[in-house]
């Protein structure tokens, strides 16, 4: 890419408006829910996505698992089915991983799964599965590349021990890896049709580190809007203090504990988590979360305004964990009668306070407030200052009405004492059959 359309694609972005932008994001901030997935020859190995690093492997010993690589069992529709089941709108996929292994036929490497005993592009099928069931499509691409001959030793490469890393290094030449960069995200933009989403991973400068200029980040994103001007990019290109660097916010494994702001005005945000500690397929990975604190994560996120991406880590079969499949059913299970309390739905406005064990969604196009309930109470549910804000409530599980009562008066020692504005929901003693309930009010 030429430095006249580098500048002309980085203009047409500086000029976008925030309205024009909020349009951009549109489908991406209402779908709230996608699925990633990590996928490598690291899931040979499957002790972590990190296995090489974590264990000062060299190309020659870490070769193994690339000659052994044949997921027999893959299949895309599957995989597809799975996260549209379990709710998810778009899934972002692990085009190459650090280890700097391709899952699709690129013609800048011979690492690549066509070379392989799979002998096929398994990035193409998938991608054309996402399309045929709906689901939008997003890319992952490292920009860290542990096999690639000109990307220097850093602090984190797997050879960062090597006694010899000067030398090494002199003949690794960074302004080469940096076009190989651009090549593959060239192809990974051209030959797959729309891309909605690329999540580039990561930088990380400072003392033996790799940030912007080693990635020449602001020319990859010109590139990267050229080829696709409609796509969302993540924040990890170091580009964090120029306001077109990025579109979004990537919280990695924590909850933030509001909706994160840049010079105080909140902005798209989105927190990619795992199943248990680790992003690759980990066959003694004990750590993970249940079905209950995925969702309540899910409700969270949505109530702070911000994306939940939910990874999942393949076999080397091709196959998604047992583990990752009872979770994945257990959200689609609440999803399929709760997820319009998530899908187009944000933070509620300040004005509706948050009742005790409870977190609020809201919905401003269609005017309904969801609480969900993290632990069912006995007999009512208090709601402080919502007089007259709402009328009709019902569990959204079954849309059973819930009675309500406001304008409580003093009485004897059976009546509830409230505040003048408050209201009291009448609930059933035993909680509904769902992990986590939800109350919708329909907001006057």
């Amino acid at each position: 890419m030429g430095a006249l359309q580098a500048q002309s694609a980085k203009a047409i972005t500086a000029t976008e408006t925030p309205q024009a932008k909020e349009e951009r994001l549109k489908w991406w901030t209402n779908a709230r829910f996608g699925m990633f997935i990590h996928w490598g020859l690291y899931a040979s190995a499957a002790r972590h996505e990190w296995v090489q690093s974590r264990e000062k492997m060299d190309a020659e010993q870490y070769r193994k698992y690339f000659e052994v690589f044949n997921p027999d069992m893959y299949d895309p529709k599957e995989w597809v089915r799975k996260a549209k089941e379990a709710g998810m709108k778009y899934v972002v996929i692990t085009t190459k991983h650090h280890e700097g292994f391709c899952l699709w036929d690129s013609k800048y490497t011979d690492y690549k799964a066509t070379n392989t005993p799979i002998g096929k592009d398994l990035l193409k099928p998938f991608v054309e599965e996402l399309r045929s069931q709906g689901l939008k499509v997003g890319f992952y691409y490292s920009l860290i590349d542990w096999h690639h001959p000109d990307f220097p030793i850093d602090r984190i490469h797997p050879l960062s021990q090597a006694k010899n890393i000067e030398e090494l290094n002199q003949k690794r030449d960074i302004k080469k890896y940096q076009q190989y960069l651009k090549n593959q995200v060239t192809e990974l933009l051209t030959n797959y049709g729309k891309i909605d989403l690329i999540f580039y991973d990561y930088s990380y400068p400072g003392v033996n580190g790799k940030g912007k200029d080693d990635w020449d980040s602001q020319a990859l994103l010109a590139l990267t809007r050229k080829l696709q001007p409609n796509i969302i990019v993540n924040d990890r290109l170091d580009l964090n203090n120029t306001p077109t660097g990025w579109d979004y916010k990537t919280p990695e494994q924590f909850m933030p504990t509001k909706w994160p702001t840049v010079n105080g005005v909140q902005v798209p945000w989105e927190t990619c988590q795992t199943f248990s500690g680790s992003w690759g397929y980990f066959r003694d990975e004990y750590s993970w979360k249940s079905n209950r604190q995925l969702i309540a994560m899910l409700i969270e996120t949505v109530s702070k305004g911000g994306n939940l991406l939910l990874n999942v880590g393949p076999t080397a079969r091709g196959m998604f964990d047992d583990r990752a499949d009872e979770r994945l059913e257990g959200i689609g299970k609440w999803m399929k009668y709760n997820s319009r309390a998530i899908y187009g739905c944000t933070q509620a406005p300040e004005t509706f306070e948050k009742p005790a064990n409870c977190l609020l969604t809201y919905n401003e196009k269609t005017k309904r407030l969801y609480i969900h309930v993290l632990q069912w109470p006995f007999k009512s549910l208090h709601l402080k200052n919502f007089k007259d804000k709402f009328s009709y409530a019902q569990l959204l599980n079954d849309g059973s009405e819930i009675k309500f009562k406001q304008d409580i008066k003093p009485g004897g020692h059976t009546t509830e004492m409230v505040s003048e504005n408050d209201v009291i929901l009448e609930l059933p003693v035993q909680a509904p059959n769902t992990e986590i309930p939800v109350i919708e009010l329909f907001l006057k």
